[in-house]
């Protein structure tokens, strides 16, 4: 939170040539949010891991001082020195945050076993699908922003949700796998020395991929398609170690996608919107002023800043169109550099590292899989924002968890805290805490790991 006030006041001494004295307000009002967060999981998960949440701070932080700038950017200049904390969108992402921040720590009360969450598996998967399908089958006017229809408006407004799917989904696919690893664990033939599965076992990927290449027709966003079809291939192969799912699922995608591409540029019809956005990403400067000008400008955005920035406030991020949103990371990278933005890849790395590290500690398969496929998630979101402002993969829709404004991704993203912290609780825990003695002498009960098991049945 110091990070964040140096952040906030660096701005303002841009942005006003002075620093005003309740610069420091809305920081101290998220070190409140996060001091209290703290403190619930001192409680409730006293085992979880340490550094989750500072460096989710930190992003979060530094999203909401970022949104501000821009607040004070847009606002008059005789009226930037009065301008409300919670006003404009670095106000409504602070609200958001209290907002996110009360919701993980309710997760934490009512979810005190991560493996409890199974059996509502099948029901979350439904929720899921129907998520996911609810802005694709909604009116334009109600759903479509720049071309991809992620989201469900209703006057001012509006949730993407898509952003709770990811989460319904991943514990159904964890569920899933894990009572079927097994079976798709069989391998049929080895190719090049790698094991491939026997035909009948493709259904479940052949599904996914299915609805994966509907989403990326009718939804017209690629990036969601990735997203979905991405965490349930690595969640396969985690839960069955074989590369060779690896290779179907990238083999099946990009095939897809070319398949998408040439049937927009020969037959259009649902498939125009996903050649346009390939030829936009082939060559953006083909028409930098209509088409290509998103693109374009968040090119400069990153070439102006070079290594350090322009500092905290001394950029031209308004030029950059959805830069609240989509484009947040281009116009942070004019203002704080290719260092700064280092920095901050670094954070999300160390986020996704120390969920990958509860799925190797905890215990039980589901939760292996489950926190796993969250942490891998959370990295291949960053992965499709940044690769689409940097021109590696055309653009999408997504936004960058922690930093863009909007409160379901705000939310969402928290929830997925808040179920690794849990699951690193359970991974952290000593496993013969309840076994040893009491300090008076009086045996304990019997371990926790044998007490209440349940067993498995191998048939041969």
């Amino acid at each position: 939170m110091a990070v964040v006030a140096a952040y906030a006041a660096a701005v303002e001494a841009n942005q006003l040539d002075t620093v005003s004295l309740d610069f420091w307000v809305p920081t101290a009002s998220l070190t409140a949010v996060f001091l209290a967060l703290h403190l619930v999981i001192r409680f409730l998960a006293p085992y979880a891991d340490p550094v989750l949440v500072p460096a989710v701070a930190l992003l979060n932080g530094l999203g909401v001082a970022f949104l501000r700038r821009l607040d004070l950017a847009q606002a008059s200049p005789d009226e930037r020195g009065d301008l409300p904390i919670f006003a404009g969108v670095g106000g409504r992402q602070l609200a958001w945050t209290l907002g996110a921040v009360v919701l993980a720590a309710g997760l934490l009360v009512l979810l005190r076993d991560h493996r409890s969450i199974s059996r509502y598996a099948y029901t979350l998967g439904l929720a899921g699908i129907v998520l996911v399908m609810i802005p694709a089958v909604l009116p334009s006017r109600f759903s479509e922003i720049n071309g991809a229809k992620l989201w469900v408006r209703i006057g001012g407004f509006s949730i993407q949700p898509g952003e709770f799917a990811k989460l319904a989904l991943l514990v159904f696919f964890a569920y899933y796998l894990v009572r079927k690893r097994e079976v798709l664990s069989l391998a049929s033939k080895r190719f090049l020395g790698v094991d491939f599965p026997r035909g009948r076992d493709l259904g479940p990927v052949v599904v996914v991929w299915l609805i994966s290449l509907l989403v990326l027709i009718f939804e017209k966003d690629l990036g969601t398609s990735l997203l979905y079809f991405g965490m349930f291939v690595v969640t396969l192969y985690i839960a069955t170690e074989r590369v060779s799912w690896l290779i179907i699922g990238l083999l099946l995608f990009f095939g897809g996608a070319f398949l998408a591409y040439f049937l927009g540029s020969t037959v259009g019809g649902p498939f125009a919107n996903f050649y346009v956005r390939a030829e936009i990403w082939l060559d953006p400067f083909a028409d930098p002023h209509d088409s290509g000008y998103q693109l374009v400008q968040g090119l400069l955005a990153l070439g102006t800043g070079g290594l350090f920035g322009a500092g905290p406030g001394g950029g031209q991020p308004t030029i950059l169109p959805e830069v609240h949103n989509d484009f947040i990371f281009a116009g942070m990278g004019e203002e704080i550099g290719l260092f700064g933005l280092s920095a901050l890849l670094v954070i999300y790395l160390l986020i996704v590292e120390r969920g990958l590290r509860a799925a190797l500690a905890v215990r039980d398969s589901f939760g292996k899989l489950l926190a796993g496929g969250l942490a891998f998630t959370l990295g291949l979101q960053v992965f499709v924002i940044v690769g689409g402002i940097s021109k590696l993969i055309p653009l999408t829709g997504q936004t960058t968890p922690f930093l863009s404004a909007g409160g379901s991704s705000l939310m969402a993203n928290w929830l997925l805290v808040a179920t690794l912290l849990r699951i690193s609780d359970a991974a952290r825990r000593p496993v013969d805490s309840a076994a040893a003695p009491r300090a008076s002498g009086v045996p304990a009960g019997p371990p926790p790991q044998l007490h209440g098991a349940t067993t498995e049945v191998i048939r041969p």
